[in-house]
């Protein structure tokens, strides 16, 4: 069922309207560069693409019909593009560079951070690893010294599909580039039934107690077996989405217990069908708050779903589902569960 449009024609008044400074905590570099620059990157690198009409390719890219994509696996398969398009050190470099900027002229985001897979960037080891993460590093340093009122972070991204071994190599890479820029670690990608993050929770222990963040995509979509095993194994700080526990009350027990923090992506929810409805949305959060867990309001990728973090609360609040005072929370939340709050990692 398509969801429902979720425009408003008469803005609820609400402290958006005062120019808050925002936190974005959830937002892939694959789906937050422009569409134009995405272009622009592409062409520079002599990438042959499926079209050379330029709206083609907007659409290629993008995710902002609501009929687009039917599942997260159709939603996945448009990274492939836009990693490939990022996929050189000159690339990720201008790629980060261009979202931080972005962020704080559109929106008032004056603490960001930004997650991508590096292997999923080095075209398959044809590029050097430590180059492609520096240059995102780079790109993180020019926008800073351009807007310094704004703090950024880096999160490096292990992948579902991978090797224990080359996921071992990615939180080396978090490792050898903390402090320097990267503030966290991420497990995210397609479902595999392989995949065990109980297996994997030497990496993640042992890039806590560097004092890396740890943020786990988990309860998305699937079985909410694989969130229950997330957050007794892995511990994490952060979830990203975790909008299946809503349906389990004992695990929602055991999140707020914990203090992990959700971050929850809602027009992203909604354009994949992890979420079938705004009603549906309205009982996960509402769920949500009533059992004192904290969750944070997120993007995904702000240029892929065509969206801002200022739409994501306009969303929830001209439908009902937030009120004012839930806006605030979630602005603090953000604030409060960003990384960049651990003194070491302060760019």
């Amino acid at each position: 069922m398509t969801p429902p449009t979720v425009l408003s024609v008469s803005p609820v008044p609400s402290v958006l309207d005062e120019r808050p400074e925002l936190t974005e905590l959830h937002s892939h570099v694959g789906g937050a560069v422009d569409a134009a620059i995405m272009w622009s990157i592409a062409h520079q690198q002599g990438i042959r693409l499926p079209s050379k009409d330029y709206w083609d390719f907007v659409d290629l890219i993008g995710v902002s019909r609501p009929d687009k994509v039917h599942s997260l696996a159709e939603y996945d398969a448009i990274f492939r593009w836009t990693e490939l398009i990022q996929s050189s050190p000159l690339a990720i470099e201008r790629s980060v560079y261009e979202i931080i900027g972005g962020a704080y002229r559109k929106t008032n985001i004056t603490t960001l951070e930004l997650r991508f897979n590096p292997m999923k960037r080095n075209r398959e080891g044809e590029q050097d690893l430590d180059h492609i993460i520096s240059a995102a590093i780079r790109g993180q340093d020019r926008a800073l010294l351009e807007y310094p009122l704004v703090r950024s972070g880096l999160i490096l991204m292990m992948d579902r599909t991978f090797s224990y071994d080359l996921n071992t190599i990615i939180v080396e890479k978090a490792l050898r580039y903390h402090g320097r820029g990267v503030v966290g670690v991420d497990i995210a990608g397609p479902p595999n039934p392989d995949f065990s993050y109980r297996a994997h929770q030497p990496l993640v222990d042992r890039a806590r107690d560097a004092g890396l963040g740890i943020t786990i995509h988990t309860g998305e979509e699937g079985h909410v077996a694989d969130m229950w095993e997330v957050v007794e194994c892995l511990r994490p700080d952060r979830v990203g989405h975790g909008i299946l526990c809503a349906y389990d009350e004992r695990l929602m027990r055991h999140v707020a217990e914990a203090g992990i923090v959700l971050e929850v992506c809602p027009t992203s929810n909604l354009r994949t069908r992890a979420v079938r409805d705004l009603d549906e949305l309205r009982h996960i959060l509402t769920t949500l708050r009533a059992n004192g867990i904290p969750v944070t309001i997120n993007t995904d990728g702000p240029q892929m779903l065509a969206t801002t973090i200022l739409k994501e609360y306009r969303v929830l609040l001209d439908n009902g589902i937030y009120s004012d005072a839930d806006v605030r929370r979630a602005i603090d939340v953000a604030s409060s569960a960003s990384f960049l709050n651990r003194s070491c990692d302060l760019p």
